[in-house]
Protein backbone atom coordinates (compact mmCIF):
# COMPACT_ATOMS: atom_id res chain seq x y z
CA UNK A 1 0.00 0.00 0.00
CA UNK A 2 1.38 3.21 -1.22
CA UNK A 3 1.41 6.53 1.20
CA UNK A 4 -1.63 7.96 -1.08
CA UNK A 5 -3.84 4.93 -0.33
CA UNK A 6 -3.02 4.98 3.27
CA UNK A 7 -4.27 8.97 3.29
CA UNK A 8 -7.25 8.22 1.58
CA UNK A 9 -8.09 5.57 3.26
CA UNK A 10 -7.51 6.85 6.89
CA UNK A 11 -9.33 9.76 5.76
CA UNK A 12 -12.18 7.37 4.87
CA UNK A 13 -12.52 6.07 8.28
CA UNK A 14 -12.40 10.02 9.46
CA UNK A 15 -15.33 10.89 6.84
CA UNK A 16 -17.45 8.14 8.01
CA UNK A 17 -16.75 8.85 11.40
CA UNK A 18 -17.91 12.71 11.18
CA UNK A 19 -20.65 10.98 9.47
CA UNK A 20 -22.25 9.31 11.95
CA UNK A 21 -21.41 12.17 14.44
CA UNK A 22 -23.89 14.26 12.39
CA UNK A 23 -26.15 12.06 11.71
CA UNK A 24 -26.41 11.25 15.80
CA UNK A 25 -27.00 15.19 16.07
CA UNK A 26 -29.55 15.47 13.60
CA UNK A 27 -31.70 12.81 15.35
CA UNK A 28 -30.96 14.81 18.35
CA UNK A 29 -32.03 17.94 17.45
CA UNK A 30 -35.21 16.44 15.85
CA UNK A 31 -36.06 14.40 19.12
CA UNK A 32 -35.58 17.92 20.78
CA UNK A 33 -37.84 19.72 18.94
CA UNK A 34 -40.47 16.72 19.31
CA UNK A 35 -39.59 17.53 22.94
CA UNK A 36 -40.24 21.09 22.81
CA UNK A 37 -43.41 20.99 20.58
CA UNK A 38 -44.96 18.76 23.06
CA UNK A 39 -44.05 21.30 26.54
CA UNK A 40 -44.51 24.78 24.27
CA UNK A 41 -47.30 27.19 26.10
CA UNK A 42 -48.99 29.15 23.68
CA UNK A 43 -50.53 32.13 25.08
CA UNK A 44 -52.37 35.10 23.50
CA UNK A 45 -50.81 38.17 22.51
CA UNK A 46 -52.04 39.99 26.22
CA UNK A 47 -51.39 36.88 28.19
CA UNK A 48 -47.92 37.50 26.91
CA UNK A 49 -48.23 41.06 27.63
CA UNK A 50 -49.43 40.99 31.51
CA UNK A 51 -46.71 37.96 32.04
CA UNK A 52 -43.75 40.18 30.70
CA UNK A 53 -44.94 43.13 32.32
CA UNK A 54 -44.98 40.54 35.87
CA UNK A 55 -41.64 39.61 35.06
CA UNK A 56 -40.59 43.19 34.62
CA UNK A 57 -41.82 44.35 37.61
CA UNK A 58 -40.48 41.29 39.17
CA UNK A 59 -36.61 41.88 37.89
CA UNK A 60 -37.41 46.05 39.12
CA UNK A 61 -38.70 45.21 42.60
CA UNK A 62 -35.61 42.42 43.28
CA UNK A 63 -33.13 44.76 42.01
CA UNK A 64 -34.84 47.72 44.45
CA UNK A 65 -34.73 45.46 47.05
CA UNK A 66 -31.16 44.71 46.75
CA UNK A 67 -30.40 48.17 46.72
CA UNK A 68 -32.41 48.84 49.75
CA UNK A 69 -30.39 46.38 51.67
CA UNK A 70 -26.90 47.92 50.82
CA UNK A 71 -28.69 51.50 52.00
CA UNK A 72 -29.71 49.58 55.30
CA UNK A 73 -26.06 48.25 54.88
CA UNK A 74 -24.87 51.74 54.73
CA UNK A 75 -26.92 53.58 57.08
CA UNK A 76 -26.26 50.89 59.89
CA UNK A 77 -22.16 51.49 59.05
CA UNK A 78 -23.21 55.41 58.96
CA UNK A 79 -24.70 54.95 62.60
CA UNK A 80 -21.98 53.12 63.97
CA UNK A 81 -19.48 55.71 62.77
CA UNK A 82 -21.22 58.35 64.08
CA UNK A 83 -21.69 56.89 67.59
CA UNK A 84 -17.43 56.24 67.28
CA UNK A 85 -17.62 60.04 66.33
CA UNK A 86 -19.69 60.78 69.50
CA UNK A 87 -17.78 58.34 71.47
CA UNK A 88 -14.27 60.04 70.67
CA UNK A 89 -15.98 63.08 71.20
CA UNK A 90 -16.62 62.58 74.72
CA UNK A 91 -13.29 61.59 75.31
CA UNK A 92 -11.82 64.65 74.07
CA UNK A 93 -14.10 66.52 75.85
CA UNK A 94 -13.16 65.20 78.98
CA UNK A 95 -9.31 65.02 78.05
CA UNK A 96 -10.11 69.29 77.62
CA UNK A 97 -11.57 69.45 80.68
CA UNK A 98 -8.58 67.59 82.78
CA UNK A 99 -6.75 69.97 80.90
CA UNK A 100 -8.50 72.95 82.08
CA UNK A 101 -8.26 71.81 85.46
CA UNK A 102 -4.65 71.32 85.65
CA UNK A 103 -4.38 74.91 84.30
CA UNK A 104 -6.39 75.95 86.83
CA UNK A 105 -3.95 74.39 89.21
CA UNK A 106 -0.86 75.15 87.54
CA UNK A 107 -2.44 78.90 87.77
CA UNK A 108 -3.20 79.18 91.30
CA UNK A 109 -0.04 77.32 92.37
CA UNK A 110 1.71 80.30 90.23
CA UNK A 111 0.01 82.86 91.93
CA UNK A 112 0.85 81.54 95.20
CA UNK A 113 3.85 80.90 94.25
CA UNK A 114 4.05 85.18 93.05
CA UNK A 115 2.59 86.03 96.43
CA UNK A 116 5.33 84.57 98.61
CA UNK A 117 7.95 85.67 96.25
CA UNK A 118 6.72 89.49 96.87
CA UNK A 119 6.80 88.80 100.69
CA UNK A 120 10.45 87.58 99.84
CA UNK A 121 11.57 90.25 98.29
CA UNK A 122 9.56 92.57 100.67
CA UNK A 123 11.38 90.94 103.47
CA UNK A 124 14.82 91.67 101.37
CA UNK A 125 14.23 95.08 101.43
CA UNK A 126 13.40 95.39 104.72
CA UNK A 127 16.55 93.87 105.42
CA UNK A 128 18.91 95.40 102.96
CA UNK A 129 17.55 99.16 104.27
CA UNK A 130 18.02 97.56 108.03
CA UNK A 131 21.74 97.00 106.21
CA UNK A 132 22.19 100.08 104.62
CA UNK A 133 21.21 101.66 108.25
CA UNK A 134 23.78 99.56 110.21
CA UNK A 135 26.56 100.25 107.82
CA UNK A 136 26.09 104.29 107.80
CA UNK A 137 25.88 103.61 111.25
CA UNK A 138 29.48 101.76 111.30
CA UNK A 139 30.92 104.32 109.07
CA UNK A 140 29.78 107.10 111.78
CA UNK A 141 31.48 105.28 113.90
CA UNK A 142 34.42 104.90 111.96
CA UNK A 143 34.61 108.62 111.55
CA UNK A 144 34.13 108.97 114.92
CA UNK A 145 37.21 106.17 115.56
CA UNK A 146 39.26 108.20 113.14
CA UNK A 147 38.55 111.18 114.93
CA UNK A 148 39.49 110.02 118.40
CA UNK A 149 42.23 108.34 117.15
CA UNK A 150 43.54 111.45 115.36
CA UNK A 151 42.95 113.45 118.87
CA UNK A 152 44.59 110.61 120.92
CA UNK A 153 47.74 110.65 118.52
CA UNK A 154 47.85 114.78 117.85
CA UNK A 155 47.28 115.41 121.37
CA UNK A 156 50.08 112.81 122.28
CA UNK A 157 52.09 114.11 119.89
CA UNK A 158 52.23 117.84 120.25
Amino acid sequence: MTDREKVVGGGGDRWQAAMGNLTEIGSNLDSLQKFLSKKAVFVDEETFSRASLASEQARSIKTLEQRVEILERELDAAISAAARARNDKRQAEAAQKAAELRTQEITKELENTSKVFKLHMEELRAQQEEISKKNSEIKVLEAIIQTLSRKDSGGTGA
